[in-house]
C-alpha cells in the first residue's frame, strides 16, 4: 500500500486509529522488552570476563550488525572473531567500519574490566590480517590480568547513557569551543579533531547531506539499508538489531501496511519522501562535528579508531551532547569516491585516513537500541 499524504497525517497527527479497539491498542503501543533486557542485565554475572562482555556488547557499531562473536575457552582469555554473515558489503566492502565497531567493543569491554580491577592485553590480528576483507581469523585475543591497570570511572558511568543519536538537534542551542575541547581530551589512540565554527558547520552540512543523498540514490546501497530495517515490535523482537523502528506511530503504520520495505525502496512513495526529508533533517541540523584521522589504514589502526570512538560516544553523553556518525562520505564504494575525496582534502590535508566522522549538538533523549543477548554471542565456550 502507498503511503499517502492524508494517511500520513492521520497516523501522525491522531494516532488513535488502530485504537478504536483493545487488541489494535494494545498493538500499537507494544514495545519488544526483551530486546532491551541486555541494558538491563549488563554487570550482572559473577565471571569478570562475562561481567564485562555483558557491557562490551552494548557499543555502538555499524547499523547495529552487533558482528562480534567470543570464545571463552581458555581461562583468563577472550578470544574475538567476527560474524561475517553480518557485514556490510556494499557500503562498507573492505569491513573497514565493521572493524572499528569491533574496536568500539575491545574498548567497552576494557573499560568494564577496569572498574573490576583487571588490565587487558590486547594481542590483535594474531593470525595475520587481510586489507581487502575480514575473514574466519581471529580479531583479538584478549587477556585478563589482574591489577594490571587504573579504572576510568568518569568514561565509564556514562555507559548506560550513551546514545546514537538519530533526530534533529536544537538549532538554538550552540555547542561552545570550551565543551568540544574537552570532548577531544577523552582520545587516547588517535588524532581526533572537531569544529562548532559556523562557516565549518555550514560547509560540513552540505557535505553530510551530499554523500547521504548518494547512498540514498544508490540502488544497492539503499537497499542494504532497507534490507535491515526492522519494522514494529515482532520484527525488533525476533532481530534485535539493524535499524529499528518502534512506538506507536511505527506499529500502527506496520499494522496498515503502509510502512514496509517495498514502500520504503519506491522512490516515489511518501514513506521514501517523509524518510529522505527526515534524514536530511539531522544532517541539515549538526552543531558541530568530529573527525578522527589515523596515519595509515591497518587493521589495528581501525581497531584503535573503534576504542577511541566510543571513547568519544561516551565523552560526548557525560556532558549532555548528542552525537551521531554520519559514515556515507567515507565508505569506499566508487559512487562515493569525490566526496571521499572532498572529505579528507578538507580534514586530514596533511595527509593520513579519516576514519570517522560525526555530528554533535543538544537536543530530547532518544532511547535505547535492541541488542541481542550476550549468550547468544558466545561461541565454543
Amino acid at each position: 500500500m502507498t503511503l499517502t499524504r492524508r494517511k500520513t497525517l492521520a497516523l501522525l497527527g491522531g494516532g488513535t486509529i488502530l485504537a478504536a479497539t483493545a487488541g489494535a491498542g494494545y498493538k500499537v503501543t507494544r514495545m519488544p522488552l526483551t530486546a532491551f533486557e541486555p541494558w538491563a542485565t549488563a554487570g550482572n554475572y559473577n565471571e569478570p570476563r562475562m561481567r564485562a562482555l555483558s557491557y562490551a556488547i552494548l557499543a555502538p557499531n555499524p547499523h547495529n550488525r552487533q558482528p562480534w562473536q567470543v570464545d571463552l575457552r581458555t581461562d583468563a582469555e577472550v578470544t574475538l572473531r567476527v560474524d561475517r554473515n553480518r557485514l556490510l558489503p556494499h557500503t562498507d566492502p573492505f569491513n573497514r567500519q565493521i572493524v572499528v565497531g569491533l574496536g568500539c567493543f575491545l574498548e567497552l569491554m576494557c573499560l568494564a574490566a577496569a572498574q573490576d580491577g583487571y588490565g587487558v592485553d590486547l594481542d590483535l590480528f594474531p593470525d595475520g590480517e587481510d586489507p581487502t576483507g575480514l575473514d574466519d581469523r581471529r580479531v583479538a585475543v584478549a587477556r585478563f590480568i589482574l591489577n594490571g591497570t587504573t579504572p576510568e570511572p568518569d568514561l565509564f558511568e556514562q555507559v548506560m547513557t550513551r546514545r546514537s543519536y538519530k533526530k534533529p538537534f536544537d538549532t538554538s542551542q550552540p555547542v561552545d569551543a570550551a565543551t568540544l575541547s574537552r570532548v577531544l581530551a577523552a582520545a587516547k589512540f588517535t588524532s581526533f579533531a572537531g569544529s562548532v565554527a559556523p562557516d565549518d558547520i555550514a560547509a560540513l552540512r552540505g557535505i553530510s547531506r551530499d554523500a547521504l543523498r548518494i547512498e540514498l540514490e544508490t540502488p544497492r546501497t539503499y537497499k542494504e539499508s532497507v534490507d535491515l530495517l526492522r519494522i514494529g515490535h515482532r520484527e525488533v523482537a525476533a532481530n534485535p538489531d539493524g535499524i529499528d523502528f518502534t512506538g506507536p506511530m511505527f506499529e500502527a503504520m506496520a499494522l496498515t501496511g503502509i510502512f514496509t520495505r517495498k514502500a520504503a525502496l519506491d522512490r516515489t512513495s511518501m514513506t521514501y519522501i517523509e524518510g529522505e526529508k527526515a534524514v536530511f533533517a539531522n544532517t541539515d541540523t549538526a552543531m558541530g562535528h568530529l573527525w578522527q584521522v589515523t596515519p595509515t589504514n591497518t587493521r589495528s589502526d581501525q581497531i584503535n579508531a573503534g576504542r577511541d570512538w566510543l571513547r568519544m560516544n561516551l565523552a560526548t553523553a557525560g556532558l549532555g551532547l548528542g552525537m551521531q556518525p554520519l559514515s556515507q562520505g567515507l565508505q569506499e564504494y566508487p559512487e562515493m569516491s569525490d566526496i571521499y575525496d572532498q572529505m579528507h582534502a578538507r580534514l586530514a590535508p596533511k595527509g593520513g585516513v579519516v576514519q570517522m566522522f560525526a555530528r554533535i549538538g543538544y537536543g530530547p533523549n532518544v532511547g535505547q537500541s535492541p541488542r541481542w543477548p550476550l549468550e547468544s554471542k558466545i561461541v565454543n565456550a
